[in-house]
């Protein structure tokens, strides 16, 4: 009987392991959920902010029950495009969304496609012109500290030969 005691605790040692696990699981269940929850909101405040910029220029009035609708249904499509963009990206052995996938999201929607394609190819010349400067910068950077130390092994070369 002395050997079944410790068998037993060790039991209750791993049972008490998956229930610690257990909550922290449900703890990050429930943390996941407090963050959605902060985005639904984040989306609905945005929604309601747009709704009431276009109620005072169309004078038209939405109710909160259209709000929540709009807000639900837009909440629910960026869920769907977060799942294709990821499924995109992995389809060609990315871990990282890029550009080209965005834009294949946007392909049924032309005119939300020439808008994302004139974007990416403006943020691409602005990140050219920055590595541009950057290299300039550098270059003129090495080329200071290259003449400075020419001009100090000249110095030593002088001091040499005068000795």
């Amino acid at each position: 009987m002395a050997a079944a005691q410790p068998r037993l605790a060790a039991l209750g040692g791993k049972r008490g392991r998956a229930t610690e696990g257990g909550a922290m699981e449900a703890a990050g269940g429930e943390e996941r959920f407090l963050y959605t929850q902060r985005l639904k909101a984040a989306v609905h405040y945005t929604v309601g902010c747009l709704c009431q910029e276009v109620a005072e220029d169309k004078d038209v009035q939405f109710s909160k029950q259209t709000i929540a609708a709009i807000s639900e249904i837009t909440f629910r499509q960026c869920e769907n495009f977060a799942k294709d963009l990821e499924v995109f990206a992995r389809h060609a052995k990315r871990s990282t969304v890029t550009t080209e996938d965005v834009k294949l999201l946007a392909r049924r929607s032309s005119c939300l496609l020439k808008y994302i394609t004139k974007k990416s190819e403006e943020l691409a010349l602005s990140n050219m012109e920055q590595k541009e400067k950057k290299k300039k910068k550098s270059s003129a950077v090495k080329e200071g500290r290259t003449s400075g130390e020419h001009e100090a092994a000249m110095a030593e070369s002088e001091d040499y030969n005068m000795a």
